[in-house]
């Protein structure tokens, strides 16, 4: 009977060793952002979660954490960079401080079009400034849709660039974004996304400017009354990974995050055009002029930006790349 016993004991440990060991055989991602869970970026990213899980048989998943739960967009970043935390989205104006290439983002009217945006960003000259950043631990996967960037106000209707003359307009932390605002004689106040609402509210800024969706979402509507489509830059989110995590990656691995990925930029774009045209018509709803001012007035008042990066050589053949790019 002892014997017995500890046969079956035996094969009782067996099982919690075997059981153990194929527990840690399952690797899990945490990624941390701050939108919130009905943007179309947060739900591209639970079917990112909900994809990898299918791909790898359950051997990679993700933990998702929204709505700066772990802090800003610089602040995942930094965490990202120390290793505590594996993946973030971050803006590209926010990224450009990690990846200095990318501020040709921020240049306003750079794209023809929408399509041309989405040619340069999944070709090669995207693929390069994802690259970039690695030299700071921080490795781009993709682009998600952020849609183009236009102005809104609490007071003052913004048709044509005279009428940003003396108004503060919060940006972000882009050197692009405040130069291009100073260009069309507006007063550029870097404020962090969470402490915009109360800044409105509070006449810190005048205005500020951002996508569709962001303006919606964020409930800057109630505060803002008129919304200038202008569209002066096209500026996408990017989804990144931290190189202490993706060099820890077996080649398998890194293929079924890939793949996972992708899937979600094709499905983050495709809710993001349904995302702007609700937004438009919900803020127009809550009583938000929606004004369409002539961008060639804007275009045209916003060229002495690119005259500033004449004497870099690097960003001028950059922007000569994409500007040709087919």
């Amino acid at each position: 009977m002892k014997v017995f016993r500890r046969l079956i004991l035996a094969i009782g440990m067996f099982g919690l060793v075997y059981n153990c060991a194929q527990v840690k055989k399952s690797r899990t991602i945490k990624l941390a952002h701050g939108l919130d869970v009905n943007h179309s970026v947060h739900k591209a990213m639970v079917k990112m979660g909900e994809d990898l899980v299918k791909i790898s048989g359950g051997k990679m998943q993700m933990e998702i954490y929204p709505s700066q739960q772990l802090g800003t967009e610089r602040e995942c970043i930094e965490l990202l960079q120390i290793g505590s935390l594996d993946m973030t989205k971050v803006s590209v104006g926010v990224m450009e401080n990690f990846a200095p290439h990318m501020k040709v983002f921020g240049l306003p009217y750079l794209f023809k079009d929408r399509a041309h945006s989405f040619r340069v960003l999944d070709g090669a000259i995207g693929q390069e400034l994802l690259d970039e950043g690695i030299q700071y631990w921080i490795k781009g996967l993709a682009y998600y849709d952020a849609g183009s960037r236009s102005f809104y106000t609490k007071d003052k209707p913004i048709r044509t660039p005279d009428d940003l003359k003396g108004l503060k307009i919060r940006v972000m932390e882009s050197v692009t974004a405040m130069d291009m605002v100073k260009s069309l004689g507006g007063s550029p106040t870097p404020i962090s996304w969470g402490e915009l609402y109360t800044s409105l509210q509070q006449g810190v800024v005048d205005g500020a400017e951002n996508n569709p969706p962001s303006f919606y979402l964020s409930r800057h509507y109630e505060v803002c009354k008129y919304y200038a489509l202008d569209e002066h830059t096209v500026l996408p989110d990017v989804l990144i990974i931290g190189t202490h995590i993706w060099n820890r990656l077996t080649e398998q691995e890194k293929q079924w995050l890939k793949q996972a990925v992708d899937a979600s930029v094709v499905y983050q774009r495709k809710l993001w055009a349904e995302a702007e045209k609700e937004a438009l018509e919900e803020v127009q709803k809550a009583g938000v002029t929606v004004i369409r001012p002539d961008k060639e007035l804007f275009s045209k008042e916003v060229e002495a930006v690119y005259s500033l990066y004449e004497q870099e050589e690097d960003i001028r053949e950059l922007i000569e790349r994409i500007k040709d790019y087919n």
